[in-house]
């Protein structure tokens, strides 16, 4: 069984990557064929652009047109012509698709891996004059009517809850709908720790459940209602699963759910171990790339946590006020939950809000209270005086949800910042959990000495990071568009060479620089004792550096000076050729501060005269060990 399920798993993960499907887009598209493609959603507003998924159908090369098999990323310059793509609409356009790259960053998420697990290679930026749009759509009734009710609720709350960042927290609260949601208002609730709150997730549908239970409850006298209720519960949780998006995590609660609706019509009783199992096998027998997907990490991380923790914790101390012991209750869950997804969070977002417990006890009740506000908004919208009055209502909940998470962020010490731990340390922790867990819970003493033993391995091995942490030296050329990022890193400091705005403005320094310093564990410092650096030249331990950001005029000479590598920035205007009669260098690095036409010439330049040169756009940030 163990070896069929294995090869089972093997077969799904090798047939669900889409690249090697007979059909696959890289198997017929070249530059310049023409490629035809369907929106699978309405368009999404960025700053500057409009964004979409679409598939690709066709391709047309040499006359001939071939069915493909592939989801891409469209961009589309804003213009007033956008207005007649929605959903289902088709475009065409030859305009060379771009393959999806991560920026090389160290430490930056692998968006390119991200994107292939959702089987998205390639992507396209469209100005209004670079595609046609067809006049046939192609759409499929069931999507298109979750599209429109998706629509109808943020409507809704557009014109009945006042203030902008209100009504973007009500569309992510209950339909998963972020077009709106402000981008710092999701910084502050995850440096609090309650983004899921705003994130869809199980929590919003067991909500849900337990409201349609509660409804159907005095009717479960009727013998009808004994058939209609399960129908009528399952159809409604997967309506809202997919219309907020169907992400792992609200699947997952979906399956769970779903699960337990049969088992009570039966009247039997379904173990929330099974159920889970189930859950999760059946989601990645659907698509296994999900094992890799943070929420559907989290989510099952969290419901086992809560359903293994919760009572021996909550039975820990006995309250007999019922106030004080629904506190105790949350209190119970919220703990619980944080003891197997606390190693996964900090793994991936390296970092754990200390006072998440006091703002989950405060925040879980109020926006529960919040999302059937919502709910109760969207049945009585066709009464405009009642909506009205309970739009206001929502607004003054929601600014004092929001005003509270955002104050509690800026207390003392809220947050525990830039931790970092690898996998195998990941995997200590666990084992260290695990083990002593059965040693208190179950009373087998023969778990002690193994969780001991997890325990020292996670010490060593935490213990042999900081000591290389400790030893490093490096120089570190950033891939920031249209910036000048480098950081010269000794032990755990490092001194930051670049434009100012990448350490003033907090989404772009958190977004390139940030999980490099965090991954490196190094704080900033005025000045390193191995570092000299003038107005050009930088000495860094053995190694010459010459920055060049600003037109300068070399003379030839007898007698080259010596450099490790150069690096030229902010686009000055000079050739390779009159720098390669000043210096004698053996690394030529093009920053992503530069045209993309200069670097094109500098680097036929370099070819020509049989230099080394490293493009920072193209390959990635540029690494050098000063050692």
């Amino acid at each position: 069984m163990n070896t069929f399920l294995l090869l089972l798993g093997s077969s799904l993960t090798y047939y669900t990557d889409l690249s090697h499907h007979p059909d696959h887009i890289t198997r017929y598209y070249k530059t310049g064929d023409v490629v035809m493609a369907t929106l699978l959603e309405p368009l999404s507003e960025k700053e500057k652009i409009f964004k979409a998924l679409a598939s690709v159908d066709y391709v047309e090369s040499n006359d001939s047109l071939h069915p493909v098999k592939s989801s891409i990323l469209l961009y589309f310059k804003k213009d007033s012509s956008l207005l007649q793509l929605s959903y289902g609409s088709q475009i065409a356009f030859n305009k060379p698709l771009q393959g999806i790259k991560n920026s090389g960053n160290p430490g930056a998420f692998d968006y390119e891996r991200y994107c292939a697990f959702q089987g998205i290679y390639y992507q396209a930026f469209l100005k209004p004059d670079e595609f046609e749009i067809m006049k046939e759509k192609n759409e499929n009734a069931i999507t298109k009517f979750l599209f429109i009710a998706q629509e109808k609720t943020v409507s809704i709350f557009q014109k009945y809850i006042p203030g902008n960042k209100e009504k973007g927290f009500a569309e992510a609260l209950l339909i998963g709908y972020k077009d709106d949601l402000d981008k710092n208002l999701v910084q502050s609730y995850t440096n609090t720790g309650v983004v899921h709150i705003i994130a869809i997730s199980g929590m919003q549908l067991a909500l849900i459940y337990g409201l349609l239970v509660v409804i159907f409850k005095p009717f479960s006298k009727f013998r009808f209602i004994k058939f209609l209720r399960p129908v009528t519960i399952i159809s409604i949780l997967w309506l809202f699963s997919l219309m907020s998006g169907a992400s792992a995590s609200v699947l997952r609660a979906a399956v769970m759910l779903t699960c337990i609706v049969i088992g009570e019509s039966f009247s039997k009783k379904t173990s929330i171990y099974n159920n889970l199992a189930a859950s999760a096998f059946l989601l990645l027998c659907y698509n296994p790339f999900w094992l890799w997907d943070v929420g559907f990490q989290l989510s099952y991380s969290a419901v086992l946590s809560i359903v293994i923790f919760m009572k021996p914790i909550y039975n820990l101390i006995y309250i007999q006020n019922k106030i004080l012991d629904f506190a105790w209750q949350l209190t119970a869950v919220t703990l619980s939950a944080q003891i197997l997804t606390t190693p996964i969070s900090i793994f991936h977002f390296h970092q754990f809000p200390n006072y998440f417990l006091f703002t989950n006890l405060i925040a879980v009740p109020l926006s529960s209270i919040i999302l059937f506000g919502e709910l109760f908004l969207c049945a009585v919208s066709f009464i405009p005086v009642v909506a009205k009055s309970l739009g206001f209502s929502l607004y003054k909940l929601i600014w004092l949800l929001n005003s509270f998470i955002e104050r509690t962020e800026t207390l003392p010490v809220s947050l525990w910042d830039n931790l970092q731990i690898t996998f195998l340390q990941l995997i200590a922790i666990y084992a260290f959990i695990i083990s002593i867990s059965h040693w208190l819970m179950m009373k087998k003493k023969k778990y002690l000495p193994t969780g001991l033993i997890a325990l020292l391995a996670f010490t060593g091995l935490r213990s042999y990071s900081f000591w290389q942490a400790s030893t490093q030296k490096k120089m570190i050329v950033y891939n920031v568009p249209q910036h000048q990022a480098i950081d010269f890193i000794s032990g755990r400091n490092y001194f930051f060479k670049g434009d100012s705005i990448l350490e003033e403005d907090g989404f772009l320094r958190s977004f390139h620089l940030k999980p490099s310093r965090t991954m490196h564990r190094i704080s900033e410092t005025d000045s390193l004792n191995d570092l000299d650096h003038g107005y050009h030249i930088f000495q860094f331990g053995n190694k010459r550096i010459l920055i060049l950001d600003q037109d300068i005029l070399f003379a030839a000479s007898q007698s080259k000076m010596k450099a490790d590598v150069i690096i030229i920035s902010k686009n000055p205007s000079l050739k390779i050729s009159n720098l390669a009669d000043a210096f004698d260098c053996k690394r030529w690095v093009f920053d992503a501060s530069n045209s993309n036409y200069k670097v094109a010439k500098w680097k036929k330049e370099c070819e020509q005269l049989g230099l080394f040169c490293y493009d920072v756009v193209d390959k990635g940030a540029f690494v050098m060990n000063a050692d």
